[in-house]
């Protein structure tokens, strides 16, 4: 019987690529393989493991369980050795910790700079990573240790996680300079009625604008696009193509640049409140907690991070 692990690296990295990508084709680009190297490879996997691991369907490989459970250890293991080498390197310069960080939903970073400047003379030897990708689904990506801090929105008093305040930000309603609507103190569900509204996500949430502006006066808009990227849907909304509500935070820049134009959401506003969250196995101490501790600091200094 071996004694050691059955598969090795190149497996590891062979099963996340393709997690990834689903060809044959595009994983072996990815590797720097030929299709015929990885499908070798793919049969040399199966046969250590005595198993299958994929099928193909058409020009694609769907994945057995077994294989979307590797590919699961595959993403936290290679993620570890990844983060390991590049402390190492980090070592060099003067760096003692790494901090991965993402940002629920949104890639506006334009905040990340001055921070940075903060933590500089606080924390010194700490340096942050920026995970854009893991800002899809952030809870996930900490629980799985693809990130070690994230900021997110709402109550996140949950357990085996540690929740630090940093800022309420309010919901703004969004549309073109020209719109009908540009000059109003705020917008109510009435307001919203026919209008042409993108979102990145249409799955309710009771703190939002679904529950306390929509469904309250029955009356919603037209939904044209699902688009996952926030600052995708700014461009849309200053280009013409439609309306929508998004954190303040994060548009701001584009509203100070006079792109697009902005309301409250309903005559008291809608407030979300914002949070660093982490696991809570390192809310005891340690560069993890200090980070939040400092955005948090940073926050209430700057009254928000926008």
């Amino acid at each position: 019987m071996p004694t050691g692990p059955i598969l090795e690296l190149r497996h590891l990295q062979m099963i996340r690529a393709i997690a990834q990508h689903g060809r044959v084709t595009d994983a072996a680009e990815a590797l720097g393989l030929t299709p015929s190297a990885l499908s070798h490879r793919i049969r040399e996997a199966e046969r250590r493991l005595d198993i299958v691991l994929f099928s193909r369907l058409h020009k694609r490989l769907r994945m057995t369980p077994a294989a979307e459970y590797l590919a699961d250890v595959a993403a936290r293991v290679l993620t570890d050795i990844e983060r390991a080498e590049a402390d190492v390197r980090r070592m060099n310069r003067g760096v003692d910790h790494v901090v991965r960080i993402a940002v629920e939903a949104y890639s506006a970073y334009y905040w990340l700079p001055a921070f940075l400047t903060f933590l500089r003379d606080r924390a010194p030897g700490i340096d942050l990573q920026v995970m854009a990708a893991a800002g899809r689904e952030p809870l996930q990506a900490l629980t799985n240790r693809r990130v070690d801090l994230v900021i997110v929105s709402g109550d996140q008093q949950r357990i085996g996680v540690h929740s630090r305040f940093l800022f309420d930000d309010e919901l703004l309603f969004i549309m073109p300079p020209s719109h009908r609507h540009a000059d109003k103190p705020f917008i109510t569900g009435l307001d919203i009625v026919g209008e042409d509204f993108i979102t990145y996500t249409k799955v309710p949430e009771p703190d939002r604008e679904f529950a306390r502006l929509f469904r309250p006066a029955e009356s919603y808009p037209r939904w044209t696009a699902t688009v996952e990227l926030p600052e995708a849907i700014v461009e849309l909304v200053a280009a013409g193509q439609g309306t929508s509500v998004l954190a303040g935070w994060a548009v701001r820049p584009a509203i100070e640049a006079g792109r697009i134009a902005a309301t409250r959401v309903g005559p008291d506003g809608l407030s979300v409140p914002w949070c660093a969250v982490l696991r809570g196995e390192d809310s005891q101490g340690g560069p993890i907690l200090e980070i939040a501790e400092a955005m948090a600091d940073w926050s209430r200094e700057k009254g928000g991070i926008g």
